[in-house]
């Protein structure tokens, strides 16, 4: 009953994230107006934003103008929601879990306003930072976020001037160091290098299939990936952690 709560909590937060992924690349409140059709404005009533259910009862479509609603919403909602109960699973009911979930969620709005607007908030960016670094169950545990956190800023930083002296182009952006950062806080020095690793994994493909895109609209966002990865890591850390053990000793 727990998990089914926790659940059921993260699809209201997830529709909640979809509010911000719509509004705050167009300076919209995310408080008001209410929430209404895209298309015609019309102001939605409370069993239209039921997470999920709402969207498959609707068949996809407007209740008033039947312009079809997009799959971003239900998606949005279902991936928050499995971040919460998956979250709640491995540590439990507790404030650091609340923390890690939300600190996923805010990746998971960056992550679709990335690949949708190709622009990164700094208030969804710094409020990933704050909340990963603040999800401790300890003082002890804070000052090592902390200390996490400014060293990969750090080494990103200084990769980022390297790089981009090297090839004489931007290789990176200020949102990737704070990325970086979110994901020290979040799983250390070892288990962040493997998830960054792993999200560089996970984007090849996907950088393949874009090289020869000239258009800058249609450049790869890397932020989904490195979030990809972070979880990835922070899910199974334990078999990272032992991987890494039976190789470096």
């Amino acid at each position: 009953m727990e998990l089914l709560f926790v659940f059921i909590f993260g699809a209201l937060i997830g529709s909640f994230l979809n509010v911000v992924i719509i509004r705050i690349p167009r300076d919209e409140s995310i408080a008001f107006p209410a929430s209404h059709c895209m298309h015609c404005n019309t102001p939605l009533k409370v069993w239209h934003n039921v997470p999920v259910i709402s969207w498959l009862m609707l068949r996809g479509k407007c209740a008033f103008c039947g312009e079809k609603i997009s799959l971003q919403y239900p998606m949005i909602e279902l991936f928050s929601a499995l971040i919460f109960l998956f979250s709640a699973m491995k540590f439990g009911f507790t404030l650091q879990a609340f923390g890690i979930a939300l600190t996923f969620d805010l990746l998971l709005a960056l992550s679709a306003i990335d690949y949708r607007y190709k622009m990164v908030p700094d208030s969804l960016n710094l409020g990933a930072l704050s909340v990963a670094v603040f999800s401790v169950t300890s003082f002890a545990q804070l000052g090592y976020n902390i200390t996490n956190a400014l060293l990969f800023a750090g080494g990103f930083s200084l990769l980022r001037f390297y790089v981009s002296y090297i090839i004489k182009k931007e290789a990176m952006g200020e949102a990737d160091i704070m990325i970086a950062a979110t994901m020290g806080a979040l799983l250390g020095i070892k288990l962040g290098l493997v998830a960054i690793f792993f999200g560089a994994v996970l984007a090849l493909p996907a950088l393949v299939l874009t090289r020869d895109e000239s258009d800058e609209s249609k450049e790869l966002p890397f932020i989904p990936f490195l979030a990809m990865g972070c979880w990835i890591v922070l899910m199974f850390d334990s078999y990272v952690n032992n991987y890494l053990v039976g190789i470096y000793g």
